[in-house]
């Protein structure tokens, strides 16, 4: 999509004024403990309430934390606050309540360089999932929801940093920049200016390593690269390598053909037959597969008469092949892992790209949270060139979808907020 420049930070002069900054702070949670396991948002959004601070906000946070689809982890937003206030070293309010009186009482007592953040945004219906997909609002429309009526009239300034919620048409994303003053935040930009290094003048040869189980991300992706031109290379792994094998008329056995069908998955065979009709030079596929025979890894060359095993990573042979490319590459984007790496004996794949990526001399970029966890787990994290934060919002933007936020964050500026 083409969009022009948003704004950014430093037009702004922040001092004593009251800032509305909508997070991305959604972590993975212990469904025993209900904690946080993984506070890379957070950490992530630092530089960001860093700065407004720095500059004399009074902050308010906005930010949500699971949703209608995954309701375990819809819970308060009490130990994000907690976890913000021990990073910044910075005391981090937290008022439960979303956009009500106690929020903007809170709002109200903010003196310069304080912060409060707000209850969980998806208490609220209209920032659910569910509400979005049924109640289809343009972001004028949104100036009467309980969100904005709530807390327009308390702010004077809007920041975005949730480049991971981008994808999201809610009122907390788009509806603000219809009546306020906004800028992007620091991830935000950054987020922005890494993926352009990736898709608008990337440099050569592209390859993007694309696996995992959710291959309906790789196929979006895969479809606006190629066609684009902007991927070179397609190395295939995970489901998606397998699918592409079978649409090559590779008999992978009953037992893997059963799990793709079990999962849908089988119809991206066609697609996948298509695209290797008309790119059989920039798709590349897995040589030799791997499984586990009681608890033992087992790995066999693709061919005619394969053993009818459930295949869940990608062998030596291929192994070799994919690092000597991705070491080759001036820009590698990986989304999804190589295989099922969470399981012993199923690693191999995973690391070993991962660890080509983090010794790469080309740009490199990751995405997606089985990818990152992955990163993380084998420690080569701190090797790639940038790690993403997001998950639907990177494959939407990779796949040239229609980004709300990145639309409302590029609209003129308003005037002042409309009599209501």
């Amino acid at each position: 999509m083409s969009l022009g420049p948003m704004p950014r930070l430093d037009q702004f002069d922040f001092a004593g004024k009251v800032v509305l900054l909508r997070l991305d702070i959604n972590s993975p949670i212990d469904p025993v403990t209900k904690r946080i396991i993984d506070d890379n948002r957070l950490r992530a959004s630092l530089p960001t309430i860093r700065y407004l601070l720095d500059h004399g906000a009074r902050l308010a946070l906005i930010a949500h934390q699971g949703d209608t689809l995954d309701y375990q982890n819809l819970i308060p937003l009490t130990e994000h606050a907690e976890r913000l206030s021990d990073l910044l070293r910075v005391t981090v309010g937290y008022v439960d309540d979303v956009c009500g009186p106690a929020a903007r009482e809170a709002i109200g007592r903010l003196r310069p360089g304080e912060a409060v953040l707000l209850g969980n945004l998806r208490y609220l219906t209209e920032e659910v999932s569910t509400f979005e997909n049924a109640v289809k609002l343009a972001p004028a429309q949104m100036l009467d929801t309980f969100l904005v009526r709530g807390l327009a009239p308390v702010v004077d300034l809007y920041v975005n940093d949730a480049f991971s919620a981008a994808h999201r048409n809610a009122p907390s994303m788009v509806a603000f920049q219809e009546i306020k003053p906004f800028a992007a935040g620091l991830l935000l930009t950054e987020e922005l200016d890494a993926l352009s290094r990736v898709m608008a003048d990337p440099a050569r040869p592209t390859v993007y390593l694309l696996g995992g189980a959710k291959i309906s991300d790789a196929f979006g992706m895969m479809k606006q690269v190629l066609a684009a031109g902007t991927a070179d290379q397609i190395l295939t792994c995970g489901i998606t390598g397998e699918v592409m094998l079978l649409a090559q008329g590779v008999d992978l056995g009953q037992t893997t053909a059963r799990y793709i069908a079990d999962r849908g998955l089988d119809s991206f065979v066609e697609p996948a037959r298509q695209y290797l009709a008309q790119y059989p030079d920039r798709l590349v596929v897995p040589s030799d597969l791997a499984y586990l025979q009681a608890g033992e890894r087992r790995e066999v060359t693709v061919g005619p008469e394969l053993p009818d095993e459930l295949y869940l990573d990608i062998g030596r042979q291929t192994v070799a092949t994919y690092t000597g490319i991705i070491a080759a590459a001036g820009t590698v984007f990986s989304n999804g892992p190589a295989g099922a790496y969470e399981t012993a004996g199923l690693e191999l794949g995973t690391e070993a790209t991962l660890r080509a990526l983090a010794q790469a001399r080309g740009f490199t970029v990751i995405g997606g949270g089985d990818t990152v966890a992955a990163a993380t787990r084998f420690g080569v994290r701190d090797g790639i060139d940038y790690v993403s934060t997001a998950g639907g919002a990177l494959i939407n933007y990779l796949s040239g979808r229609d980004i709300p936020l990145l639309r409302a964050m590029t609209r003129p500026q308003p005037g002042a907020m409309p009599p209501r």
